[in-house]
């Protein structure tokens, strides 16, 4: 069994000490090598909803009673990837009177402090140049000058512009969007005691991307669609660079009352210049059709994807069957079942939003989800209870996991599994929801994994679960609560040959937001409130109990 290691991918780490160094007895697979074997592949503080996938049968937009008002599913496909699976909380809905007092409102600037130096800024606008265009803004800065360990050596610092215009007609929208993100650290996973030049140890990440696209916005029409179509460009401080342009389109058109036929296509041009030029592309299409009454809905198709990669040598096309059924038995109770694939796409921007502490010129690979079948139940209970259980079992190629690079532990290698590899997720969510003043949301995912040719899933949780909770309490006091837990996640040291089980992560959050007056709040934000140094990726411990604490201005 040989494991295929290359450097790349993302998200939050913990810290252990590091060994005294030795040579490995057994040398990990050097980094570049690729197998040519068939192989598979597969979620700071922000979690991030995938989009809600438009059925193209558009509903006129409505003012929802307290009685109409559901809560939304969040049991949404989310591709298997190392990084932590937070959520965005959903926010409660802001109670009638207080919305119409929020829309003379429509710009804030906020600005904050907290402990480890850190300072926090955002502001957000926008206006209507016309009747039918109507343009906004925001930007946002959040920096510690000081770490975890060794002061300024784990300083952070992030900065984000975005820039959004959309022009609207009875028939059509065009939207365009331009947007800019700096993020700054450091490699601190290193040995101590080490004397240490900082310029050595600075990353820096740098994506501009631009946007547009159109879509039909026409309730009464027969075809619906979407186009969209964007640049994205990263750099780093290692002189890498990857350039892509993507387009996606998405139609439907009715057949009957009960029958629609669905497309989707996208096409992904990729460029990455990190030493030698490295061209990858994918193009996907997905012809598929729905049929749905009020008792059952099916969905089926077929998803054929093709890939290729100039640095090894990669050109193949693939055909993956979909097929989606889900009853209605009773009231608003649901079962569902399916099976599914297709080829998921890795590049540097994706492996680095999982794992920032990737090293120079890791290898890229996609991973190939062969099939995935998936069952389970979704309904509302009432009384504001809903739920979702789900069973998953899918077999992969370059399956892939992250661990620390030899013999400099302090970055990260991606490594693929070059042969077979089957996941089971077993994934649970129960909703509450109380009038306009409480929302809970508890979720748990379960993982088990079968590999071939790495010895464990690195830096992957077998436990992974979260509950946020939402509180009005009256009209000036608003207060969100979120638990985040991961367990399971394994990291070997090729120094040491040691394979190290990191500790079960409890990362508990708590914010307080209290208006002042119509126009100024105050907000407070505990983040960690355990105070554990935890390390979600090995040597790579995260700040213990911090807070921020600021203002708030809207006009």
């Amino acid at each position: 069994m040989i494991a295929i290691v290359s450097g790349s991918l993302l998200l939050q780490a913990v810290d252990v000490r590091a060994q005294q160094p030795q040579r490995p007895t057994t040398p990990p697979v050097r980094e570049g090598e690729v197998d040519n074997q068939e192989v598979t592949i597969e979620k700071n503080r922000k979690i991030e909803m995938p989009a809600a996938n438009r059925l193209f049968n558009k509903i006129p937009s409505i003012k929802p009673s307290n009685e109409q008002r559901k809560l939304t599913y969040e049991f949404n496909d989310r591709s298997l990837s190392v990084g932590d699976p937070k959520l965005n909380p959903s926010a409660l809905p802001i109670p009638a009177a207080q919305a119409e007092q929020q829309e003379l409102f429509n710009n804030y600037v906020k600005v904050g402090a907290g402990n480890y130096g850190s300072f926090f800024g955002e502001a957000f606008g926008s206006g209507q140049v016309m009747d039918n265009v109507s343009v906004d803004g925001s930007y946002k800065h959040l920096s510690s000058s000081v770490g975890p360990v060794d002061g300024k050596n784990s300083a952070t610092s992030e900065n984000r512009l975005k820039l959004n215009g959309n022009y609207q007609t009875d028939a059509f929208k065009l939207s365009a969007n331009l947007g800019y993100d700096r993020e700054a650290f450091y490699f601190y996973g290193y040995r101590r005691p080490q004397e240490i030049d900082r310029a050595t140890i600075r990353q820096k990440l740098t994506t501009t991307q631009f946007r547009v696209g159109i879509e039909n916005v026409d309730p009464d029409k027969n075809i619906d669609y979407s186009l969209k179509t964007g640049i994205f460009n990263l750099t780093d401080n290692y002189e890498a660079t990857e350039f892509e342009w993507g387009t996606n389109l998405k139609g439907s058109v009715g057949i009957t009352d009960n029958f629609n036929a669905l497309f989707a296509a996208d096409a992904y041009v990729t460029q990455r210049t990190d030493g030698p030029v490295d061209n990858r592309n994918l193009f996907r299409v997905k012809p598929t059709f729905k049929y749905s009454n009020s008792f059952l809905t099916a969905t089926f198709g077929v998803n054929a994807v093709n890939e290729s990669d100039k640095r090894q040598s990669i050109n193949r096309t693939r055909a993956f069957p979909v097929l989606d059924i889900d009853v209605v038995p009773a009231g608003n109770i649901h079962f569902f079942a399916g099976v599914d694939g297709d080829i998921n796409r890795n590049t540097l921007r994706s492996l680095l939003s999982e794992n920032r502490w990737l090293a120079p010129k890791v290898v890229l690979a996609n991973t190939e989800k062969t099939w995935d079948i998936y069952g389970g139940s979704k309904g509302e209970l009432g009384g504001g209870i809903s739920y979702e259980g789900k069973v998953s079992y899918a077999r992969y190629r370059n399956f892939y996991g992250f661990n620390n690079t030899w013999p400099d532990t302090s970055q990260f290698f991606v490594v693929y599994d070059g042969n077979r590899s089957h996941v089971l997720t077993v994934s649970g969510q129960v909703g509450y929801t109380y009038k306009e003043i409480f929302r809970s949301t508890l979720r748990a995912d379960f993982y088990d994994y079968t590999l071939s040719r790495m010895e464990e899933a690195w830096h992957r949780p077998t436990i992974s679960g979260n509950w946020s909770n939402s509180f009005i309490v009256n009209k000036k006091l608003f207060i969100t609560a979120d638990l985040y837990h991961y367990q399971g996640m394994k990291g070997k040291n090729f120094v040491t040959n040691q394979i190290v089980t990191l500790k079960p992560i409890w990362d508990v959050n708590l914010k307080i937001d209290y208006f002042l007056g119509k126009q100024v709040s105050a907000f407070v934000s505990l983040n960690n409130i355990t105070g554990s140094n935890y390390q979600r990726y090995l040597y790579y411990p995260q700040q213990g109990l911090n807070f921020l604490g600021g203002l708030s201005y809207s006009f």
